[in-house]
């Protein structure tokens, strides 16, 4: 492992790469399921079909597709990864997933830990990260988002099983010290707005023996009230960007690129509006992949990347929201 360098101060933004299953649902093949339409689906979001993982598909291994094409991207050795974080909030393994991610990809130098905060997730694991590499102590990451919503969505509520999708992004970061491109961040909380969006457990009593009972572990499927996370949404995103714009005194006009949690197409129009950001600024592939969750925003960074609308030296606005409620900002450079 390289040495480390106290003076580091800045991070620096190397690698993109992202992984979908094969297997795709549209919204003409959801209506053969429950009762609804293309047009009605298409209409309230923006969404025309989804990745669904096939048996063969679990987070570990669209974690660890997505985290070797970042690697690959920016040409690093997988020895010199000092930090792996992967963002889910559906582990292959409860326990975590980022260290199976790790040894697949043979990085044996770095540390790796799971991080739940669902949409939000990989904004705060890519803050998370950087925080480590402006510390000094940790040289190279890689930022992992990926979910399987598929396995915890129910199908036969029409409401919530046309919205979720499952994928997998990553970013590879650096420490530098000659420049930070990790311009500024800002991260919320709102528990008591959590009612909005759940994957509880569903817990069955059992006995282990006489008088001594337990709860047996699985989960309910996502539970949702969609027109409360939408009008959160709406509110609070404008919010905390242009805090975060007027804290670094930026304004919407220096942003080359809106990059937000792909949601809902609504969400993305609306939030872009009152930051008065023009369409064309504003990223968008929910129309392909539906909401990822953790793996939204690296998702539709990598594609832009690789599409060659994110360029060099490019500055990105992007938040993440969602479950919790939790919410986020951050303002990068990209490179």
């Amino acid at each position: 492992m390289e040495e480390k360098n106290l003076n580091q101060i800045g991070v620096s933004f190397k690698g993109s790469g992202s992984y979908v299953p094969d297997q795709i649902l549209t919204n003409q093949k959801i209506s053969q399921k429950v009762d609804t339409s293309d047009e009605w689906i298409k209409s309230r979001t923006g969404i025309s079909e989804r990745r669904i993982s096939s048996l063969g598909d679990n987070v570990t291994d669209m974690g660890y597709k997505a985290a070797l094409n970042a690697i690959d991207n920016a040409n690093w050795d997988v020895k010199t990864i000092d930090l792996i974080v992967l963002a889910t909030s559906t582990p292959h393994d409860l326990f975590g997933s980022a260290p199976s991610i790790q040894a697949k990809l043979g990085a044996s130098n770095a540390v790796a830990f799971d991080l739940t905060a669902a949409c939000s997730g990989f904004l705060f694991a890519l803050i998370t990260a950087s925080q480590f590499l402006k510390g000094g102590n940790f040289k190279r990451a890689v930022v992992i988002g990926a979910d399987q919503l598929s396995s915890f969505v129910d199908w036969k509520d029409r409401r919530s099983c046309i919205l979720f999708g499952d994928g997998a992004g990553a970013l590879a970061i650096e420490a530098t010290n000659e420049f930070d491109n990790f311009i500024g961040f800002d991260m919320r909380t709102d528990g008591k707005r959590g009612s909005f969006l759940n994957l509880p457990s569903k817990n069955k009593k059992d006995s282990i023996i006489d008088n001594i009972d337990f709860l047996s572990g699985s989960f309910s499927p996502i539970q949702m009230n969609g027109q409360e996370v939408y009008k959160f949404a709406v509110k609070e995103v404008p919010i905390i960007l242009d805090k975060l714009f007027r804290e670094k005194n930026y304004t919407s006009d220096q942003v080359d690129w809106l990059v937000l949690h792909q949601a809902n197409q609504r969400i993305l129009d609306s939030v872009g509006e009152r930051l008065k950001i023009p369409r064309e600024k504003i990223l968008s592939n929910l129309e392909k992949y539906g909401n990822t969750s953790a793996a939204t925003i690296p998702l539709m960074m990598d594609e832009a990347i690789r599409n060659q609308n994110i360029k060099q030296n490019d500055i990105i606005a992007t938040s993440g929201f969602g479950a919790g409620l939790s919410w986020g900002a951050a303002l990068i450079k990209w490179g």
